[in-house]
């Protein structure tokens, strides 16, 4: 038998309603707190219509009888109860993710159940599989699967109990495959995830303000749309924008949050949160869910002060917003936001040669670091550096906390590393960008070897989750 789960839509940021788009994304005490939720705001009034919902198929492969005998998982695994178990995570999963899950609780257990099962597949691939094996018995099943899914992303849960080393070596390197081996249940709401966020990447659309033309410009393997207008359309629709009283909310938040504030003036800050403004605007107006711009250039010809405080502003909300027109850090903003509801902090990276460390430094940061509902970092209110114009938030971080470091090159292919943070560095007496961050790298023998530019600094260390997805996804990961 075969049950469809309803749920809620997609965590878009442009596709629900003002209230649930706040509390979707952890963002209502922030919410709460600015009063938000009170506002009729012009920024939620044009929303981009959802997507439809992922579709994951899921499916147990066993023998089709009510008790094991001899051999793993053994006899007193309850069979009825362990399925209704991963059935019941799957389905609270798919409610929260907004994933329509299929489910059949009917086990494949027989080759020709199997094969009947992959013709399905071919004739209405969904946009994901979760394979469940529930006795060793069935691995060559599970292979059989894994080898004529075609291109669909597959998940093979395998629960303790139910495959040993020699199980696994055939479905390590599998196209488009992970294999979860674990004792741990609950882990299966992540893998859902993962799924998800595949299907969602493609849906993506993100708007890139650059240069004077408007085209849109589909990535290949993660399916992402960047979509390019001009340059110059923020700068006339900021100078349309009157100050609002929800932009006097959201400069009153900041002013009373900020350990202090040094270089700014009220009319600085009331003005970054009108950029704030402009952007949501813009992305509504292109039915967008990330913002990025050349904005080194807006904030050279002093057409408009700069979007560092909005940027961070929207990095905080789980909107990607990103710096200098880099899609890189842009799709690697949005993925890491669906991955694991936090934001990263894209910077400048500059290694320290006396130190064998790692700082990056940037004028705009996400303050809620630990992620989207968790409290903010410290912050100071800082002017732009390299301008000395407008407002940034200098963002204080947690010295020992692990981190990530990881950024798209090319929509194909990832760089990833993990490091540890040993210092925040001020400007002044330190030249350069106002949030400033050094880490002790791992497993880098000179820090000058670090790949990349304006990769991600992330909390914590993810750096096997990111594996997971890139195998699901066909991404290529590189270490950094």
């Amino acid at each position: 038998m075969t049950t469809r789960q309803p749920s809620e839509a997609a965590r878009c940021p442009l596709t629900m309603g003002r209230r649930r788009f706040l509390s979707g994304l952890g963002a209502s005490a922030l919410a709460v707190k600015m009063g938000l939720l009170d506002f009729a705001s012009e920024l939620f009034a044009a929303q981009a219509k959802p997507a439809a919902k992922p579709v994951v198929r899921a499916v147990f492969l066993r023998p089709d009888t009510d008790r094991f005998w001899m051999g793993w998982p053994g006899a007193s695994y309850d069979i009825k109860k362990s399925q209704a178990l991963y059935t019941n995570t799957l389905t609270q999963a798919a409610a929260k993710l907004g994933v329509q899950l299929d489910i059949q609780q009917k086990p494949l257990a027989t080759p020709a159940a199997v094969n009947a099962f992959l013709e399905q597949v071919k004739k209405s691939p969904p946009d994901g599989l979760i394979v469940t094996p529930m006795h060793m018995g069935h691995w060559r099943n599970v292979n059989h699967v894994v080898a004529n899914k075609g291109d669909v992303p597959t998940i093979v849960f395998s629960p303790m109990g139910t495959s040993f080393t020699g199980h696994l070596g055939p479905t390590r390197s599998a196209a488009r495959t992970f294999v979860g081996a674990t004792q741990d249940v609950g882990w299966l709401a992540q893998a859902l995830r993962m799924l998800r966020t595949v299907r969602v990447m493609k849906d993506t659309r993100i708007c890139i303000a650059r240069g004077k033309a408007t085209v849109d410009r589909p990535l290949d393997v993660i399916g992402t749309t960047l979509h390019y207008i001009p340059r110059d359309r923020f700068v006339e629709v900021f100078k349309q924008t009157k100050h609002t009283d929800e932009m006097r909310q959201i400069a009153g938040y900041y002013k009373k949050e900020a350990k202090k504030t040094i270089e700014p003036n009220d009319k600085d800050i009331l003005d970054a949160a009108r950029a704030y403004v402009v952007c949501r605007k813009l992305m509504a107006a292109e039915k967008c869910q990330g913002y990025a711009m050349d904005c080194l250039g807006i904030v050279g010809s002093r057409a408009a002060p700069p979007p560092c405080l909005a940027f961070a502003h929207l990095r905080d909300e789980g909107i990607v917003g990103a710096c200098e027109a880099d899609w890189n850090a842009a799709i690697s903003s949005r993925l890491t936001h669906l991955l694991f509801d936090r934001p990263g902090f894209m910077q400048d990276p500059a290694p320290n040669s006396v130190n064998n460390t790692l700082m990056g430094a940037h004028c705009t940061c996400a303050t809620k670091l630990a992620g989207f509902d968790k409290p903010h970092e410290p912050f100071i209110l800082r002017s732009h550096s390299e301008s000395d114009l407008g407002v940034t938030p200098q963002v204080l971080w947690q010295i020992g906390r692990k981190c990530t470091v990881m950024k798209f090159q090319g929509p194909a292919s990832i760089i990833l590393g993990t490091g540890t943070v040993v210092a925040n560095i001020d400007t002044p007496p330190s030249g350069g960008c106002r949030t400033s961050v050094e880490l002790k790298m791992d497993n880098i023998a000179d820090a000058r070897d670090c790949k990349g530019f304006h990769q991600l600094f992330i909390y914590d260390d993810l750096a096997w989750q990111f594996r997971a997805y890139c195998q699901l996804a066909g991404i290529k990961v590189v270490h950094i």
